[in-house]
């Protein structure tokens, strides 16, 4: 598996909002808060100091992290998205053999990735198992609850 990260238009999006939001948002109330914390004095038992402080640590690594992953991400425009082959950005029918019902996912990048809203990662183990593959392909998945058989049905925009 490569370094690069394949995200839809969405993804990116959301990618770089977040990280706007944390520079421009975030880090100004966490700054706010430490300058609060100090005007109370002693250092040395004062909670909300170090509150703050881990606050300002956490925020610091979600904005190397995002910027990280800005220099390195994929950026994959929807008329980039195919059809004929399930890919990132595609969203895919299938049938669970196994639980005898019907799921529509849509194949995202592993930052988009939300299961509880049909979006799931082109890395997790349905995602991998089905990338590649073509409407009328049966797949068996090797998931953490065992192997499961899937039918492609359709795969769409």
């Amino acid at each position: 598996m490569s370094n690069e990260l394949r995200v839809t238009n969405e993804g990116l999006q959301k990618l770089q909002d977040e990280l706007k939001y944390l520079k421009e948002v975030k880090r100004q109330e966490v700054v706010a808060a430490i300058a609060l914390a100090l005007s109370y004095g002693d250092l040395s038992e004062n909670s909300e100091y170090d509150e703050a402080k881990a606050e300002q640590g956490k925020v610091e690594s979600r904005i190397h992290e995002h910027e990280e992953i800005l220099k390195t991400v994929i950026d994959i425009d929807d008329s980039e998205i195919q059809t004929d082959v399930v890919n990132i950005g595609a969203i895919v029918t299938v049938f669970n053999k196994t639980a005898g019902r019907e799921i529509e996912y849509t194949i995202v990048g592993a930052t988009e990735a939300n299961p509880l809203k049909g979006k799931i990662s082109d890395r997790s183990p349905i995602g991998k198992a089905i990338m590649g593959k073509k409407t009328g392909d049966t797949v068996e998945v090797e998931t953490p609850a065992g192997v499961i058989t899937v039918d492609i049905l359709n795969i769409r925009k």
